[in-house]
């Protein structure tokens, strides 16, 4: 069984390009599907997450190539591009990154927990669309549990700065008093549920949500106190927010320059401050360059969570160790099940010989049964048969052979039927 990964994050890979492979969860179940036809059905799962979009795949026969020109497709960009902004892995160093990804250590925010959730939610979407099977299965449940002992048994996670924080610290340089402040959150997913609450925190002076649904935004504004709008109505209102928070799900910019241009006219150009935490962008890149707005990325605030990080390196260390014990079990459990060489396809196959003699030997039994023999002698001679086909094989070894061949065989012998039951 061969098993492959590719993959662009934010270490790899722009803003703009990551944009052009995200996958909402809703969609990661028909992508999937579209996948598995391309390569002729392989095991198949999807992460997309703001950082990352990493597909992974088990096969008989590894597809990496074939995988790379499906991304490529899906995204409207040349297999060369792809290629230059990617990363690819195949069998042990899948199983080390998939590790590294659940535990935190390959995110821009190093030790988050985030991830975590992101992984469990895409392995879920591939089991309910048929797609994960055995071997796709024990990578990512050991992802899982490597992670979980990463956490409870290092300070990886420590004092972690979440981009949530980040902008509350950059809205903090920008505004000398956080609680004269009218903040707007577009969006009302885990991450602006995560910033509401960093903000929430300062005690600005207003909150507003605005959603394309209005029961889900007035539950997270009703935690905060706040109001909730309809995006529809952002344009017209725009002008009376100081800062505004972004993250959804849509595919294209859903606040123009035209509609920032314009609430700054009304606000007179005092500054705005905005984050766009979505990928692909909720807010055109044209608006960094006006003069009275302070625009954030993803990308741009990973500068400000790298600081501090220098505390937890040698939490990673300890990480890695753990990483490398799982690594190596995982690696084991897929050498047990080569077809060749693997332990499992030879249990497979003394279970099935095991059963054909124990089915030979029933049959003979019951036709003598219904010829009217005796129940004991009947018995007797079923137990004698299966004994004789099972020791066959050693006593015709025991016969045959030189001196030295027959050493191994007496060992054998020994060790697999002369044992005493302690």
């Amino acid at each position: 069984m061969a098993v492959w990964a590719l993959g662009i994050n934010h270490t790899t890979a722009p803003l703009d390009l990551r944009g052009r492979f995200a996958f909402a969860l809703d969609q990661i179940g028909p992508t999937l599907q579209g996948l598995r036809s391309a390569l002729s059905g392989p095991e198949a799962a999807i992460i997309s997450t703001c950082n990352r979009t990493e597909v992974y795949c088990a096969g008989s026969q590894q597809a990496l190539d074939r995988t790379v020109d499906w991304l490529a497709h899906s995204g409207g960009v040349s297999p060369a591009l792809l290629r230059s902004h990617s990363y690819t892995l195949q069998d042990g160093p899948v199983a080390r990154h998939a590790f590294r990804v659940a535990s935190g250590l390959d995110s821009m925010v190093l030790g988050e927990p985030q991830i975590l959730g992101q992984m469990k939610d895409a392995v879920r979407v591939a089991e309910q669309a048929g797609a994960l099977g055995t071997t796709l299965n024990q990578l990512f449940q050991r992802s899982f549990a490597v992670a979980k002992e990463v956490r409870t048994s290092t300070e990886i996670g420590a004092h972690s700065i979440s981009m949530a924080a980040a902008a509350v610290r950059l809205a903090s340089q920008l505004f000398e008093d956080l609680g004269k402040v009218r903040i707007l959150f577009v969006g009302a997913g885990e991450m602006i549920e995560l910033a509401a609450t960093h903000f929430a925190a300062k005690n600005p002076k207003s909150i507003a949500i605005a959603n394309r649904t209005l029961e889900r935004g007035e539950k997270l504004a009703t935690r905060f106190g706040g109001e909730v709008m309809r995006l529809a109505d952002l344009p017209s209102r725009l002008h009376e927010f100081d800062a505004v928070v972004s993250c959804t799900a849509s595919t294209l910019p859903i606040i123009g320059l035209g509609a920032v241009e314009r609430a700054l006219k009304i606000r007179k150009h005092r500054p705005m401050f905005m984050v766009d935490l979505a990928v692909p962008r909720d807010i055109e890149p044209e608006v960094k360059a006006l003069e009275d707005v302070y625009l954030y990325t993803v990308d741009d605030l990973a500068h400000v969570v790298q600081n501090g990080q220098a505390n937890r390196q040698a939490a990673v260390a300890q990480a890695e160790v753990i990483i490398d014990a799982g690594v190596q079990s995982f690696l084991h459990w897929m050498d047990q099940r080569d077809p060749v060489h693997g332990v499992v396809p030879l249990i497979q196959q003394l279970n099935a010989q095991a059963d054909e003699w124990r089915a030979t030997e029933l049959a003979r039994a019951r036709r003598l049964l219904a010829k009217g023999d005796d129940i004991e002698a009947v018995l007797d001679m079923l137990s004698k048969g299966l004994t004789q086909k099972m020791l066959h094989g050693a006593m015709a070894e025991l016969r045959a052979g030189d001196a030295h061949s027959r050493e191994h065989t007496v060992q054998a012998i020994h060790k697999l039927f002369l044992r005493k039951e302690r």
